[in-house]
C-alpha cells in the first residue's frame, strides 16, 4: 500500500499492481506466520481508512494475554493481564473465596478481648466495686460489636454472586476489547516492521511458552492470595532467612571497618583539600564586609543578565541581610560553593572525556544513576565513616547528589554538536584542540551552561540536609524550625534559601544566549 502511494503509476499498471500485492502479500505472511490471507485481508481493510474499522480477531479475544505476549506486544499485554487477572480474582473470589475471613478474624480478635472484660466484671460483682458500671458498659459495647461485625459478614457472604458477576461481565468486556483492537495493533506493528527488522514477528514457540507460563503464574498466585487470604504464606511474606540479613550486615561492616583503617590517609587529604577552598570562600563571602559582597552579586547580576534583574538581586540580598540571615546565608553560600566548583572542575573534563567514548560513559552511567535515585540519607552513612561529620562531609554528600548534571548535558551537548560542522572544521585543517575549543565547545556551551545551573541548584537543594551532619548556615535554621515547630523562623529562612537559588540561576544562565 505504501508502495502504491509512492508510484501512482503502479495504480494503473496491472502487471506493476499485481507485483506489489504479491509482494505485500509475502510479506505479511512473512510476518505473521499464521492465517496470512485473513490477517492480509484485515490489514488491508484497516491501512485504507483513517478512522475505526470493525475488526474482530476471535483467537486474540480467547486467548488475550497470552496472544498479544506470542506476537511480542508487551504493552498491551502486560496492560490486558492486570485488567484479566483482576476480573479471575472476583470471579474465582466470588465462587469459592471465604468472603467473611477477615470479619472473623476481627471477632475473634475482639472476643478475646471481650473475655478479658468479663472476668474484670465478674471480679468487680464480687468485690462490690465501683467500676462495675465501667466494665458493664465495655461488655455491652464489645459484644455489640460482634454482632455488628457478624451482620457484615454474613453481607458479605451473600454478595459473593454479585461479586462473581461483576468479574464475568468485566472479563468479557476486556475480551471484546482485545478482539476489536487486535488486529489494528498488529497491523501498527507490522507497518513498525517493515522498516525495522529487528522488530520481533511470528509467534515463536519460544515466546508463546514464555507468555503461558507468565501468565499463568500471574494469574494463579493473585487469585490464590485474594480468594483464600493467609493461607499461602509464601504468596504473603518473601521466603526469607534472617540469617542472611545479618551475613550482609556483618559483610558490609567488615569492607567499611577496612575501608576506613587503609584508606585514612587518602579520606585526610581529601578533607584538607576541601578545607582549604572551603575556608577560601568563607573568607571572601563571610569576611569581607557585605557591601563589597553585595555589590559584587548585583553587579555580576548586571552582567549577566540585565538591569531588571539586578535590581531583584539587591531586594533578595536586602531581604536575606534586614532579617538577620547575612552571615548564614554567606556560609550556605561558600559551602554551597565549594561543593558546586569540585562538582563543575570534575564534571565537565569527565563529561568531555565521555562524550567521544561511548563504552564509557555506558560505564559510569548506572553509578551516576546511583548517586541520584540513592536516597541522601543512605550515602550519608558511609561519607560520615569516611570523613565524619561537619563542613567537609556536609561538601562530598552535596557533590554526590547534585554532581551529575553538569556530566550529562555536557555529554549531551558535545553529542548534539553538528557532524556536518565538524567535518567542515577538520576540512580547514582544525586540530584537536582547536576543535574541541572553537568548535564543539562553543556550540554545546547553552547545553553544558544547563548542566552547571542544574548542578547548583541541586547542591542548593541539599543545604537542609547537609545541615544534618554538621554544616552550618541557613538550613541549620530550616532544620531547628522542623525540630520545635517554629513556622516563622522556618518560613523566613526558606525564603532566603530560595533567593539565594533566584540569584544563583540568574548569574550562571543569564539572559542572553
Amino acid at each position: 500500500m505504501q508502495d502504491l502511494l509512492e508510484n501512482p503509476l503502479a495504480a494503473v499498471d496491472p502487471v506493476k499492481s499485481a507485483e506489489l500485492a504479491t509482494e505485500r502479500r509475502d510479506r505479511i505472511a512473512q510476518f505473521v506466520r499464521t492465517r496470512p490471507d485473513y490477517y492480509q485481508a484485515e490489514f488491508d481493510r484497516i491501512g485504507a481508512s483513517s478512522g475505526f474499522i470493525f475488526s474482530w480477531n476471535s483467537v486474540a479475544g480467547f486467548l488475550g494475554p497470552i496472544w498479544f505476549g506470542a506476537r511480542g506486544l508487551w504493552n498491551w499485554a502486560v496492560a490486558f493481564l492486570i485488567v484479566e487477572t483482576f476480573a479471575f480474582v472476583q470471579i474465582i473470589r466470588g465462587m469459592f473465596g471465604d468472603l467473611a475471613a477477615s470479619a472473623r478474624d476481627r471477632i475473634g480478635s475482639i472476643e478475646g478481648t471481650l473475655e478479658l472484660r468479663r472476668q474484670q466484671l465478674a471480679a468487680a460483682i464480687e468485690s462490690d466495686s465501683e467500676k462495675v458500671d465501667v466494665y458493664q458498659r465495655a461488655v455491652t459495647s464489645l459484644e455489640e460489636a460482634i454482632g455488628g461485625i457478624r451482620l457484615e459478614a454474613q453481607e458479605l457472604g451473600e454478595q459473593g454472586v454479585l461479586i462473581a458477576m461483576a468479574g464475568f461481565a468485566l472479563l468479557a468486556l476486556i475480551k471484546a476489547v482485545q478482539a476489536l483492537s487486535a488486529n489494528a495493533i498488529l497491523e501498527a506493528r507490522f507497518s513498525d516492521w517493515l522498516s525495522d527488522a529487528t522488530i520481533p514477528s511470528g509467534m515463536p514457540l519460544r515466546q508463546m511458552a514464555l507468555t503461558v507460563v507468565f501468565v499463568a503464574i500471574i494469574v494463579t498466585a493473585a487469585t490464590l492470595h485474594y480468594t483464600f487470604p493467609g493461607q499461602f504464606e509464601t504468596l504473603s511474606d518473601f521466603p526469607t532467612d534472617p540469617n542472611i540479613r545479618l551475613t550482609s550486615i556483618a559483610w558490609v561492616e567488615g569492607f567499611f571497618s577496612f575501608a576506613v583503617t587503609n584508606g585514612e590517609q587518602l579520606f585526610d587529604a581529601i578533607t584538607y583539600g576541601i578545607r582549604l577552598l572551603l575556608d577560601a570562600l568563607e573568607l571572601i563571602f563571610v569576611k569581607t564586609p557585605w557591601m563589597v559582597v553585595a555589590s559584587f552579586i548585583i553587579l555580576l547580576t548586571w552582567l549577566s543578565a540585565g538591569v531588571r534583574p539586578a535590581i531583584y538581586s539587591g531586594a533578595f540580598l536586602a531581604y536575606i541581610g534586614l532579617l538577620g540571615f547575612w552571615v548564614k546565608a554567606m556560609t550556605t553560600l561558600a559551602l554551597l560553593g565549594t561543593a558546586a566548583c569540585l562538582s563543575i572542575l570534575i564534571g565537565i573534563p569527565l563529561g568531555m572525556y565521555c562524550a567521544r567514548r561511548p563504552r564509557f560513559y555506558s560505564f559510569i552511567q548506572p553509578i551516576m544513576d546511583f548517586m541520584q535515585t540513592m536516597p541522601a540519607f543512605v550515602f550519608m552513612i558511609p561519607v560520615i565513616a569516611f570523613f565524619g561529620t561537619g563542613k567537609p562531609a556536609a561538601v562530598v554528600t552535596t557533590m554526590i547528589f547534585g554532581g551529575t548534571p553538569v556530566v550529562r548535558l555536557t555529554v549531551l551537548g558535545l553529542r548534539g554538536v553538528p557532524e556536518h560542522v565538524r567535518e567542515a572544521a577538520i576540512s580547514f585543517g582544525a586540530s584537536k584542540w582547536y576543535l574541541l575549543t572553537r568548535v564543539d565547545l562553543p556550540l554545546a556551551a547553552p547545553s553544558i551552561r544547563a548542566g552547571i545551573n542544574q548542578t547548583i541548584m541541586l547542591s542548593l537543594a541539599m543545604v537542609v540536609v547537609a545541615s544534618l551532619i554538621g554544616a552550618k548556615g541557613l538550613g541549620e535554621d530550616v532544620l531547628e524550625a522542623l525540630q520545635y515547630a517554629n513556622v516563622g523562623q522556618g518560613i523566613l529562612a526558606g525564603f532566603s534559601i530560595l533567593f539565594c537559588a533566584m540569584m544563583l540561576d540568574r548569574i550562571v544562565q543569564g539572559a542572553r544566549e
